[in-house]
């Protein structure tokens, strides 16, 4: 029996009962220092949601992960959500807000057709959503429809008649289509065409030394069919009836440049700025000099303006001065000072009130100095290199000699400015002033067909244009181009506007588009030049549109329909109609 107690297999039998026991004193402390959880308890998978939570223990996380057990991975499909499946999104729109950038070569046709896809196709992935049932305890009691208490039947009722749906030539069953009724009835309903536009331009004239500057206005087309265009020291005149090329001045004697050109209202008067900062008047027909303001502004005049007999000039010094080039005098009747950098943009709004001034030369008239101004267009937009847009309004001063020139009190000036307000020397400040813009704002233009309503344009920064109502300071609109805005023209026969565009964040640049308002649809987009597109302007019939580039270039475009019997369409959106 010892000698079994001794043998090799009864030591190791016993040296294994010793390592148990011993065991769990040994590594039993230290198990329950360190406080592990369970294997169970472990996640199978860790999230980074659940990464980024606060926990205040090393246990709170990994207890608050499911417990799950399996050997594969199966996962869950609603049968009932297949936008989910197809990875579409909803109407709501996605969480970014979208963009609309300029296509290279975008067509209004291949836009349409796309959105009509896409109605399709969520038509047809997405099942018929079908109304919840009410639950049996929602449903409020109501009164039996029979008078009789007891009605007579018969036991058995036998079942209902059978629906005669398949006797329909036209039920869903007897259809070849792959696409719902709903569907085929979407693709074959008529729709309206859009509008067809020459993508080429009729004419292209050659412009030497025009400057690629984006805050200059060398390009203008008068009433009279006569275009100005200013290259280097030289303005020349083209005449559209017979394409004469006239040359009206030179500055280049005086070691000068032109930087704006704009025609009067309804004349043939020209008025010229420079770097310099000096301001000329001519005469077209004569091609000479009627008068000179030197200097009108200390730096150079980028933006020019007229209001009947009052021009209006913005300058690199960032003042807007007015002057009724009907007094003798050189200095403005008023002054604004409501841009921090220069002033690159201005427009007076355009109305139909009669004018209250008389032509230049008759000396006087009207309402007296420096009110010669269309009464329903006394409305000016400004706009500057330091992203802001200014309204201001040339009735609202507070000034005591401009409201004695016309004859009433300052109290009804006033009046008339609303939220205006001035300062105690007479200078003004702007009606409104829009902060929305990140970049400059060169392009300005007042909607000829909704009065009020103001179109801007920013740089290569901002890329939008935006759409202002000047009666109550609200902003209606605004589009994202993809590219700078260089400049933005209504159209006088349809409610289309025309914007030039430089700079891109995209593939396409250089182009020219035409937008549908309210809607901001894309009517057409013309290509042709090879630099920013910095000047456009408009022919006295509205069917013509001019562009100006760095390449040197002027291009004739046909972009809108001729008017309808001699009379300008009113639009269907007119407020016009609202007033009886």
């Amino acid at each position: 029996m010892s000698a079994l107690k001794n043998s090799p297999f009864a030591k190791r039998l016993r040296a294994s009962e010793t390592d148990d026991d011993e065991a769990p004193r040994r590594i039993g402390p230290r198990i329950s220092g360190l406080n592990t959880p369970s294997l169970a308890s472990r996640p199978t998978v860790a999230t980074p949601l659940a990464t980024r939570s606060n926990s205040t223990g090393p246990d709170s996380l990994l207890d608050s992960c499911p417990t799950t057990y399996g050997d594969r991975f199966v996962p869950t499909r609603d049968t009932g959500d297949m936008r989910t499946s197809y990875h579409l999104l909803d109407d709501s729109g996605p969480c970014t807000p979208s963009k609309h950038i300029i296509l290279s070569e975008p067509d209004a046709l291949k836009e349409q057709a796309n959105v009509i896809f896409t109605s399709i196709l969520h038509t047809e992935v997405t099942p018929p959503s079908r109304p919840p049932a009410a639950p049996a305890s929602s449903i409020p009691p109501s009164m039996p429809t029979r008078r009789r208490i007891f009605h007579y039947t018969s036991p058995f009722s036998g079942p209902p008649a059978p629906t005669r749906r398949l006797d329909t030539p036209t039920d869903e069953a007897y259809s070849m289509s792959p696409v719902r009724a709903s569907s085929r009835q979407l693709v074959e309903s008529p729709r309206r065409q859009p509008r067809a536009v020459c993508k080429t331009p009729y004419r292209v004239l050659d412009a030497p030394d025009l400057a690629d500057d984006f805050y200059l206005n060398l390009v203008d087309w008068s009433t009279t069919n006569i275009l100005g265009v200013g290259l280097g020291a030289r303005v020349y005149l083209w005449t559209a009836f017979n394409a004469a090329v006239a040359k009206l001045c030179d500055l280049s004697n005086v070691g000068d440049t032109v930087s704006s050109v704009a025609w009067v209202q309804k004349g043939t008067i020209l008025a010229v700025g420079t770097l310099s900062g000096r301001l000329h008047i001519y005469d077209a027909p004569s091609l000479s000099l009627i008068r000179s303001y030197n200097p009108a502004h200390s730096r150079r005049i980028g933006a020019l303006s007229w209001n009947a007999d009052v021009l209006s000039s913005g300058s690199r010094d960032r003042m807007v001065h007015h002057r009724d080039v009907r007094e003798a005098g050189t200095h403005p009747f008023r002054c604004y000072a409501g841009h921090k950098h220069e002033v690159c943009g201005l427009r007076w709004s355009t109305g139909s009130g009669n004018t209250a001034g008389g032509s230049i030369g008759t000396g006087g008239g009207g309402l007296g100095p420096g009110f010669g101004v269309h009464t329903a267009g006394a409305m000016l937009a400004s706009g500057g290199n330091d992203n802001k847009v200014c309204v201001w309004d040339l009735r609202g001063s507070r000034c005591s000699s401009a409201s004695a020139a016309i004859g009433v009190s300052p109290g009804t000036v006033r009046a008339h400015s609303g939220s205006l307000s001035a300062f105690a020397d007479g200078g003004d400040l702007p009606l409104w002033k829009f902060h929305d813009h990140t970049a400059a704002v060169k392009a300005l233009a007042w909607d000829p067909h909704v009065s009020g309503v103001l179109a801007s344009g920013g740089g290569t920064q901002d890329k939008h244009i935006r759409f202002w109502n000047t009666y109550n300071g609200s902003i209606l609109n605004q589009l994202d181009t993809g590219s700078q805005v260089c400049n933005l023209i209504w159209s006088l026969t349809s409610h289309e506007l025309v914007s030039t565009h430089g700079f891109s964040s995209t593939t396409a640049e250089n182009q020219i588009c035409i937008w549908r308002y309210p809607s901001l649809s894309m009517v057409a987009t013309l290509t042709g030049h090879t630099h920013r597109v910095l000047y456009l302007t408009m022919s006295p019939e509205g069917e013509t549109i001019v562009t100006g580039a760095g390449d040197e270039t002027l291009r004739f475009w046909n972009a809108f329909p001729r008017k309808e019997n001699g009379e300008r369409k009113e639009s269907r959106s007119g407020w016009a109609r609202l007033i009886r």
